[in-house]
């Protein structure tokens, strides 16, 4: 298994134009809140009824990309672990919307990938996801990574 730094110095070096790195801050984050918001609009079984509005699937999906950020770099995962709070807040938050929270999230993915996508035709490299799917869990951590070197803290 690879290390965190070369996971990340990977998904970094298709990362180097400025205006890419601008994009990446901007859309990724929304990107991970879509999803969230995809996997919290599925119906959770009868199972987990009763137990708490937020035992569903995309806090299931938080936690295990949870567990794999912690295998690679637990204090990474700590950093995940308080942006998944704050973007599980706005979730629920959309869910109250006056519409479903899939037409939300759709709308929010869309346009937050056609800006990866324009910022990787600027950069003139493919997205890291195409080589390994993996990376779709590496670029947030690139981004909390980036956060934690700008504010001098290890990882």
């Amino acid at each position: 298994m690879r290390t965190v730094t070369e996971w990340l110095s990977e998904y970094g070096s298709s990362h180097e134009n400025p205006t890419n790195k601008l994009l990446h801050w901007i859309c990724v984050p929304p990107i991970v809140l879509s999803v969230m918001g995809f996997l919290w609009a599925l119906p959770t079984p009868a199972a987990f009824a009763g137990i708490s509005g937020w035992l569903n699937w995309a806090t299931i999906g938080a936690l295990l990309a949870l567990v794999y950020y912690v295998v690679l770099s637990p204090s990474l995962a700590l950093g995940a672990l308080l942006a998944f709070a704050v973007l599980l807040t706005v979730v629920a938050w959309l869910d109250t919307l006056p519409w479903p929270l899939w037409m939300t999230c759709l709308v929010i993915f869309v346009v937050a990938w056609i800006g990866q996508f324009a910022g990787h035709a600027i950069e003139g490299k493919k997205p890291s996801f195409f080589k390994d799917v993996q990376f779709l869990l590496i670029g947030p951590l690139w981004l909390i990574a980036t956060l934690y070197r700008r504010l001098g803290l290890a990882y």
